[in-house]
This record gives structure tokens, sequence and C-alpha cells, in this order.
């Protein structure tokens, strides 16, 4: 997703076009790895309530997409699948087969953590009215992202600027009303559904055609036409030895990641490594709220008991 965000950004400012092969599988692997995410947000947040078989249930998920990713690209975890342009190759022959098993395992799953929480009354009384943040204390802090959403911001990129073809797609974006943990759980449960949705709709009506763009600003030619092409040599070697060659100036773009608005601000001096790159983290925002909502409530001290957590931040606890 961190990827996306940077290629989209140099997409835009020089305005190179992207196949639509490309841009639904794009798409595909993006909501993915939303999917991927949230189940580490929840997996180990449920641990930290004591619910823990939540884990594995959520880490099934999360392991049929890491063999998915790696059966595209090699890597799993720090995957470099997307290009400026595209991607770096078309999925594999099985990767129909691959991503209907995701499709089909991934609800199930799903299904099993919400019968074993949602009604647990354990679970309830540890998220229900925890950490409230109001919708004009979320927006003051800059909040995006699902927990934003939580405290009832009705705010997502892929709606109020839609890029790489999400105007195409149908989901819908949950809403809390609390804006308490809970609702930051459910609002990211129900986002994985609507991950889903979209893949399955990728999935149903995935074009045919190039999986990266043509422009020879950005693409490398197949090494076969550099055998015979003196233009495609001549373009590999200025690629691979010169960068991308953006236009000199700055820019500014920003995609809908797992925790929110994921931003770019790049700055060009026309060659072809970037002047200067800084990056605008949704996380940011939403940690300079902690010292705020947590101040009071209880966490699991070093011996099992429970201890207020205004007193660790004062350093009033024995070390």
């Amino acid at each position: 997703m961190n990827n996306l965000g940077y290629c989209h950004a140099i997409e835009e400012w020089m305005g190179i076009d992207i196949p639509p092969r490309a841009q639904a599988l794009r798409v595909f692997f993006n909501e993915m790895h939303r999917i991927l995410d949230h189940c580490v947000c929840l997996g180990p947040g449920l641990v930290d309530l004591g619910a823990l078989t939540n884990l594995w249930y959520l880490f099934n998920i999360r392991e049929l997409g890491y063999e998915l990713i790696e059966n595209a690209c090699g890597s799993r975890l720090t995957t470099s699948y997307l290009r400026v342009g595209g991607l770096t190759r078309d999925v594999p022959s099985d990767f129909y087969k691959k991503a209907k098993t995701f499709l089909k395992e991934s609800p199930k799953n799903l299904t099993d953590v919400r019968r074993l929480i949602e009604r647990n009354r354990i679970f309830v009384e540890r998220t229900r009215d925890i950490g409230v943040v109001s919708k004009e204390d979320a927006m003051a802090w800059g909040y995006t992202g699902p927990c934003a959403r939580a405290s009832g911001i009705n705010y997502d990129v892929r709606k109020v600027r839609p890029y790489s073809g999400y105007e195409n797609y149908e989901f819908d974006v949950p809403l809390g009303d609390r804006g308490d943990a809970h609702d930051r759980y459910m609002v990211r449960i129900e986002e994985m559904v609507q991950s889903l949705r979209i893949m399955q709709q990728v999935l149903d009506n995935l074009p045919e055609g190039a999986a990266s763009t043509d422009d020879p600003r950005a693409f490398i030619p197949p090494k076969h036409e550099t055998y015979d092409n003196i233009e495609a040599l001549m373009n590999h070697f200025k690629l691979i030895y010169e960068g991308i060659r953006v236009p000199k100036g700055d820019w500014y773009s920003f995609t809908e990641a797992a925790n929110g608005e994921l931003g770019f601000y790049c700055v060009s001096d026309g060659s072809g490594n970037p002047y200067r790159v800084k990056v605008r983290p949704p996380c940011f925002a939403i940690c300079q709220s902690i010292e705020k909502i947590a101040v009071g409530h209880m966490i699991p001290g070093p011996d099992g008991d429970r201890r207020k957590l205004m007193n660790i931040i004062a350093g009033e606890l024995d070390r």
C-alpha cells in the first residue's frame, strides 16, 4: 500500500497512463493488504484483551495473503511488486486458483472471530466506552482512516478522490457512532468485508492486456527487445543508469492506506533521483492523541494486577 501511494504520486505528476489490467491488479492487492494490516491490528490487540484464539484465525487469513503475493512477485512481507508505470510482471497462471482460495477461506476465518468475541461480555466491557474520541476531537487531531470513521467522520480517499479505478467498484464505507475502542474494532472488521467484496469484483472483471505501461519515460523494455532494437537498448540503459527523470518541481498526492490517508510530497530537481520526499503517514496524527484518551484507563501490570495508566505516565510506579 505504501508502494502504491508513492507510484501513484509520480505517475499522477508525470501524467503516465496505467493499463486497465495493471490498475485492477493494484486494487486487488491493495485491498488484500488492507485486510492483512487489519489482521495485525486486531489479532494482537485481542490477545492483549485476553482473547488468544482469534489471533490464529486472523493469521490464517494473513498466511493465505502472503502465499498469494509471494506467488506473484517472489517476496512476502517487504514486497516490491509495484513499479512506476504498473507492475513488475503479470500474475502467474495459477493466480486465479489461489485468489479464489483466499476469497473462499477468509470469510470463514473472519466469521469465526466475530462469533467468538462480538457477544462476549469480557470483550464488550473492555472496549465499549473505552478510549472515546468524539468526531470534533478526531477532526482536530487530524484523524483519518478507520479511527476517524469509527468517530463518525465519513471520509475515505477511495470515495472522495478515487484513484486506480476505485470509482468502478461498489463498496460501502463503514462508520461508527461512539468513537470508542469497540467501534474501532467493528469498523475494521467491516472494512475487511468490504475489501473482500472489492477483490471479488476485480477477479470477476479482470481485464486482459498489459501489466505495465509502454511509456518510455518509465517502462523498461523486455529483454528480448534490447537484442534487436537499438532504441529499446538505449532506453533500458538510460532508465537503469539515470532513473526515471521526473520534471523539476514539486507534487503532493495521497491514497487511502489501511490506517488512513497516506500522502507523499515529492520535490524533483529534474534528475533521476528524488531531491526530497516527505511522507505524511496516518499514524502520527492518531498517536498524538493517546496521552489524552488513555490516561485513567486500566492496563495489565507485569505481576498480573491492573494498574492505572495515569500512574505509569506520571512515573509513580516502582520500576
